[in-house]
């Protein structure tokens, strides 16, 4: 068996801290910690790109590691403190079930996860293969933090974490997508943030609460 890359296990490290983060994320209470790992995570999987650019000159790779550094650990996370800050948001993260149990169907999620990836990073020759695995379990993992929040806030990081799994997988199975669809896709996530937190103020100034379960009051009238 031949030794593995020393930039493929640095790689991987990557990539285990992002899947780490992902569980942070998950079991995170407060509002203001959670966005903080949301911005780890983004600046994890910058380096982890740039690592992957250095290692197979994809060159294009380096513009989205500037990229995700600029808008995923920089510039949302700036945008989402400002509007917790805006909102006065002092509550806690509320889970609908308890939280040790999401983080037990957490890792339940996490093996199925890298039983369905396995197959599929067996028939890719691209020195991030190993790392597939791990970045389906992040999206799932982020998933799940959507549909258990009862918070808007916590909703709409989830919904950021899960794009970050989904580039992960895209660099680990292809070395990314091209630049103009990258470009897209990071223009639109910018601009779903934005609309998103004209929404907490309305939702706000509504109900009084950012809490989502009031919406169904919107139907009952």
């Amino acid at each position: 068996m031949s030794a593995v890359p020393f930039s493929a296990q640095i790689i991987n490290l990557f990539a285990s801290v992002i899947l780490l983060l992902a569980f942070a994320m998950l079991g995170q209470r407060r509002v203001m910690p959670l966005i903080n790992l949301f911005a780890y995570q983004g600046l994890v999987l910058a380096m982890s790109t740039a690592v992957v650019a250095f290692t197979t000159h994809q060159h294009h790779l380096y513009w989205s590691a500037g990229l995700t550094l600029l808008l995923k650990a920089l510039l949302l996370p700036w945008i989402l403190h400002r509007l917790v800050r805006r909102l006065n948001v002092k509550w806690d993260v509320e889970s609908l079930i308890a939280i040790p149990t999401t983080m037990l169907v957490g890792v339940g999620l996490v093996i199925v996860a890298f039983n369905v990836a396995l197959p599929i990073s067996q028939l890719s020759n691209t020195i991030t293969r190993g790392t597939l695995g791990i970045a389906l379990a992040t999206v799932m993992l982020a998933f799940l933090m959507m549909i258990t929040r009862t918070k808007a806030i916590p909703q709409v990081v989830g919904f950021l974490a899960m794009e970050n799994g989904l580039f992960l997988a895209a660099t680990s199975a292809t070395y990314g997508m091209p630049m103009v669809v990258e470009l897209g896709i990071a223009l639109d996530v910018l601009v779903g943030a934005i609309i998103l937190g004209v929404f907490f103020f309305q939702i706000r100034e509504q109900f009084d609460s950012l809490d989502i379960r009031n919406m169904e009051k919107l139907k009952d009238s």
